[in-house]
């Protein structure tokens, strides 16, 4: 046993209270531990207004996915201009939201006529399923929009659109490739392996 005096007076003791034999004492957090919670508080309400309630600036994550949307369409800038047409090429640019954004409008401006919206099949044939006339291949597709079948009355769009917007179309066929849109045309032609 201690032979440590304490004083009378609760008020001096550091003891606030005891449980159990259990001492709780009332011990001052040290200054750089507040000054550091209250740097934070004052951080996090900053933040908060800066970025949330007036939106004076983007938030970092959409200032990530902007750079991000910046260097795809640089990229895809890239291909489009690269020299021979390569189902790789193809299938990248069917990854690319800008490309296949230029590709769906070209298609809804030129070929919605004869594929109906969707794409699903009027006087051409359904490009949602897995049935494909001249091959469903990335550069198959290229060559069919490209060259056309005038025989099946597909024009040619090559010379018409010019290589890059060919190539815009090809993605955004790509991406609906196999999507099976209700409402679609009969299969026609060869089931694609």
């Amino acid at each position: 046993m201690s032979n440590e005096k304490r004083s009378s007076d609760p008020a001096d003791s550091p003891v606030v209270h005891q449980y159990d034999d259990i001492q709780e004492c009332d011990n001052h957090l040290p200054r750089w531990w507040l000054y550091s919670l209250y740097g934070t508080i004052i951080f996090a309400a900053g933040y908060w207004l800066y970025y949330h309630t007036y939106q004076r600036a983007p938030l970092p994550l959409d200032e990530y996915k902007a750079a991000k949307a910046l260097e795809q369409a640089a990229e895809s800038e890239r291909l489009k201009a690269a020299g021979e047409v390569t189902p790789e090429l193809l299938l990248k640019l069917s990854k690319d939201p800008g490309t296949t954004g230029e590709g769906k409008a070209i298609f809804e401006q030129n070929c919605v006529t004869c594929h109906a919206d969707g794409a699903k099949g009027n006087i051409g044939p359904n490009l949602t399923d897995a049935y494909w006339l001249h091959g469903g291949d990335p550069k198959a597709i290229y060559t069919t929009v490209s060259n056309g079948f005038l025989a099946k009355q597909m024009p040619a769009w090559g010379k018409t659109l010019g290589d890059p917007k060919v190539r815009s179309v090809v993605a955004y066929v790509l991406t609906l490739k196999n999507t099976n849109v209700s409402g679609g045309k009969a299969p026609q032609g060869e089931q694609e392996k």
